[in-house]
């Protein structure tokens, strides 16, 4: 397990889950598991790292052993690794990651209004339970 990149997410967040799926369906090489950020074992791998969720409370990607993204640079360094999206992720990337932020604190801020909040994390299928961390 400790060659596939983690990646965290709001799991009662629409927008959030919504990329969770794209991801799986597009990930043909089997590089990423997934745990919601409020679960235990996504509020462990944050504390690990002392990330702040006060600021970080969307997408973070973890590469065990390696390093984190959060923020633009996680979204970017999940899309390298989906065929289709690596050449935008490369070209969003010239972009300084100050300027691409504002973009995604904004999306992050008011996705819940713009996109909607689930009352309770995602609950993969059967199928899917053997991507997602316990």
């Amino acid at each position: 397990m400790s060659d596939k990149k983690i990646i965290l997410f709001d799991g009662v967040c629409n927008l959030c889950n919504g990329f969770v799926q794209f991801v799986i369906k597009r990930d043909k090489k089997d590089v990423f598991r997934y745990a919601a950020l409020q679960s235990e074992i996504g509020q462990r791998l944050i504390s690990e790292r002392n990330i702040d969720t006060t600021k970080i409370d969307s997408v973070v990607l973890i590469e065990p052993g390696i390093a984190y993204y959060i923020k633009s640079n996680a979204a970017l360094q999940i899309g390298r690794h989906i065929k289709g999206y690596r050449t935008i992720s490369k070209v969003l990337k010239l972009i300084p990651s100050g300027l691409r932020n504002i973009v995604y604190d904004l999306i992050a801020r008011y996705r819940y209004a713009w996109f909607g909040k689930k009352e309770a994390c995602m609950i993969p299928t059967p199928e899917l339970k053997a991507k997602f961390l316990d």
